[in-house]
């Protein structure tokens, strides 16, 4: 389907409103009036007002700290969050309308209301305006009085109460400020020098002056040892070899060469050892001459034992208790001599050598044991180091602050300035016009809104249009109302319709019962390949009119010379003997239990139509008519009527429609707008979709013409509804 053009779209759009209004209008009457009626009497009473203007401008730093560089940040205009609706004018704005700034302006000036009150704070703010100029640094301050000197006396008050507010605001800022400064210094200054005194005595304690510079000496220091050190080993290497080479030819160990040695440089030993290879020659000789017990024998032998003696003791004295063996050769030559002297001093220089390596050893250790301990007495030293830093820091930085705060304490401040005073207005700012011109709009805005709202809050089925698109049902019949007695002209003639419900047989030439005979064609029509002979007349909920369709409908078709049977089915809430007022003792219920016989029941109203009333109504009316019994009569009612119309109870109600729908041959929805809601009825389409009924359509019921957006709902001569009638019938054979 192609989209509809704009101006058709409008001009639906446009009738839509205006049926919302043909249906509101009442309610927005209702409210347009009284508010019209308040606004002219409030414009009438109300005195002119003045407006007084003035302004303030802005800075993001004051002129003199910007000079001074102290205190730039206290006064600094900026925005808390980042937030683009967020100002720094508009945080201002609010001070200004805050309540110590507003009171005060009250008291100074003594404003009061006309009972001689001091003015409150919401009347005065009502009456005040702080906006931001567009494009600006600039607040404008504007206030309404009946007075324009106290308009003008106002403005320029709440800005002197401001800027005097915004400078003590900041002297006692920086005035707290300073207290606090010269309270902490002295705390900073004992803080520093309790750091600084704990770094002096750790140096004093582990003998630091300078940790890096003794690192790398310490570094420096056991290379040197470790170089020292592998030097010293390589000596005692080679005086080991030396050494053990001279025991070798010496056959002795350097103890016994040493011992040897001694013995043989000793003066008294070699002497002793002398005597005795003296007397020994002499023993020698005598022994030759002379037998043992000689007494020149025994007396060599006597001194050769003392002279032996003596040398033991020598020896001893020499060798220093070192073990001396008997086969010891106590004279040595020149060269074992030299050898063993040579061995002495290999051993002395070897161990003075080992004892150098000993000491060296020790240097190295402690150069170690110091070289492990600085990485964490560094540590200590940077954390104290650190500490003092960040007194000293601190320290100094209250200090700095300190001084600052005493200047920006006597400079001049505040970023606001006042560019502009008020002057006494010299007109008022509105007028009694601008009152009604406001109190119409107003008006009308309301009138429109509760029409609007009403609309919408009514779930009702309104028009044709909203029936016909939300049922999808085939549209078989337009009903206009004729609730009350309305004229209508046709053609020369003036038809005054009745209150009855029977327009078919009152007023058979009106266009209603027309629109009844359209509805019994359109029936006609849908029954070409099968008779309908049976048809169920239901709705959604009561008070659609069904029972009023039926009745009118029957009289259409009986006017055809049908012969036609009207059977009262709701026996719930029964009508039809009211419509045709007749008694209501026997009827449908009675034939269904067997207390009464059709020819009792059944009562003939006109030629060709029969009514079959209620009856008692039973106190279970759905298993009645769900019977066999029902579906006889039913059955024997179609064979003995050209035309059966079934009044069934409301959907909603109860479900003996969809019973009967099942025996008869086709079911008619009524629907009315402006009773039925659009949920009841997709709820009654569903029900009778879901319970497989042969839908034959709907008939719409009682449309106003006041709240239809097309004129030919509602027609005044024949030939019209004719017209309307077969193009209906065409579109629907279109959509089917």
């Amino acid at each position: 389907m192609e989209n509809l053009p704009t101006s058709d779209s409008n001009f639906i759009s446009t009738k839509k409103i205006w049926a919302v209004f043909n249906r509101r209008w009442l309610p927005g009457l209702a409210v347009f009036i009284p508010i019209m009626f308040l606004t002219s009497i409030a414009a009438s009473i109300r005195q002119p007002l003045f407006e007084a203007q003035g302004k303030l401008l802005f800075q993001k730093n004051n002129t003199i700290s910007s000079l001074t560089g102290v205190g730039t940040e206290i006064n600094r205009l900026e925005a808390l969050t980042r937030n683009t609706e967020s100002s720094p004018l508009n945080t201002e704005a609010e001070v200004i309308r805050s309540v110590s700034i507003v009171n005060k302006t009250i008291s100074r000036l003594n404003l009061t209301d006309d009972e001689g009150e001091p003015v409150i704070f919401d009347k005065f703010i009502s009456r005040l305006t702080v906006k931001n100029v567009p494009g600006s640094d600039v607040l404008e301050i504007a206030y309404q009085d009946q007075n324009p000197e106290t308009a003008a006396a106002v403005v320029n008050m709440l800005m002197n109460v401001y800027l005097e507010h915004y400078e003590s605001l900041y002297k006692a800022e920086v005035s707290a400020a300073r207290r606090f400064l010269e309270k902490q210094l002295p705390i900073a200054e004992r803080i520093v020098r309790q750091a600084e005194a704990n770094l002096a005595a750790f140096r004093e304690n582990n003998n630091v002056v300078s940790l890096q510079d003794e690192k790398s000496e310490s570094v420096k220091e056991i290379t040197q040892i470790q170089s020292k050190t592998a030097e010293i080993k390589n000596q005692i290497a080679n005086l080991t070899s030396q050494a053990q080479e001279i025991r070798k030819q010496l056959q002795m160990n350097s103890k016994e060469a040493v011992t040897q040695s001694s013995l043989s440089q000793s003066a008294g030993v070699q002497d002793t050892i002398q005597q005795i290879q003296q007397v020994e020659v002499q023993l020698a000789e005598k022994r030759t001459v002379f037998n043992d017990n000689h007494p020149q024998v025994v007396q060599l032998q006597s001194k050769l034992a003392a002279l032996k003696q003596l040398l033991q003791g020598r020896i001893q004295q020499v060798a220093g208790g070192s073990p001396v063996t008997a086969n010891s050769n106590l004279q040595i030559g020149q060269i074992k001599q030299q050898l063993s002297s040579r061995l002495v001093e290999l051993e002395s220089t070897r161990q003075g050598l080992v004892s150098e390596l000993a000491s060296a050893s020790n240097y190295e250790n402690n150069y170690k044991q110091r070289l492990t301990k600085i990485p964490r007495l560094e540590q200590q030293e940077r954390q104290l180091e650190g500490k003092v830093r960040a007194s000293q820091s601190t320290y100094s930085l209250l200090l700095q602050k300190l001084q600052e705060s005493r200047i920006a304490e006597n400079q001049t401040v505040g970023n606001a300035s006042k560019i502009s005073e008020a002057i006494v207005p010299r007109s008022p700012i509105s007028s009694a016009l601008v009152y009604y011109l406001s109190g119409g709009l107003l008006a009308s805005l309301a009138a429109l809104a509760t029409m609007y709202i009403l609309d919408v809050r009514d779930k009702t089925i309104k028009t044709f249009d909203e029936a016909k698109d939300l049922l999808g049902l085939t549209i078989l019949g337009v009903i206009p109302t004729f609730n009350k007695s309305k004229k209508y002209i046709r053609g020369e003639e003036s038809l005054e319709f009745p209150a009855s419900s029977l327009v078919v047989r009152d007023m058979p030439r009106s266009p209603i019962s027309e629109a009844f005979r359209m509805l019994r064609a359109n029936l006609k029509f849908m029954s070409a390949d099968k008779e309908l002979k049976v048809i169920v007349i239901t709705s959604s909920v009561p008070g659609e009119g069904k029972s009023t369709i039926a009745a009118n409908l029957a009289l259409a078709m009986a006017q055809m010379e049908r012969q036609v049977l009207l059977v009262d089915a709701d026996l719930h809430q029964p009508v039809q003997h009211q419509i045709w007022e007749l008694t209501n003792s026997q009827g449908l219920s009675n034939l269904i239990v067997g207390q009464s016989e059709i020819n009792h029941a059944v009562k003939k109203v006109m030629v060709n139509l029969d009514i079959l009333t209620a009856g008692v109504v039973p106190p279970s009316p759905a298993s009645l008519l769900d019977s066999k019994r029902m579906a006889s009569l039913i059955q024997n009612f179609g064979s003995s009527y050209d035309f059966v119309i079934i009044d069934a109870p409301s959907l909603n109600v109860a479900a003996d429609a969809a019973t009967l729908g099942q025996m008869a041959d086709g079911v008619l929805l009524v629907v009315r707008p402006g009773v039925v809601d659009s949920v009841n009825a997709a709820l009654a389409a569903e029900i009778l979709e879901k319970s497989g009924q042969n839908v034959l359509g709907q008939v719409i019921n009682a449309v106003i013409p006041q709240n239809e957006s097309h004129s030919y709902y509602y027609f005044t001569k024949e030939s019209d509804f004719q017209e309307h009638a077969v193009s209906s019938q065409k579109s629907q054979a279109d959509r089917f």
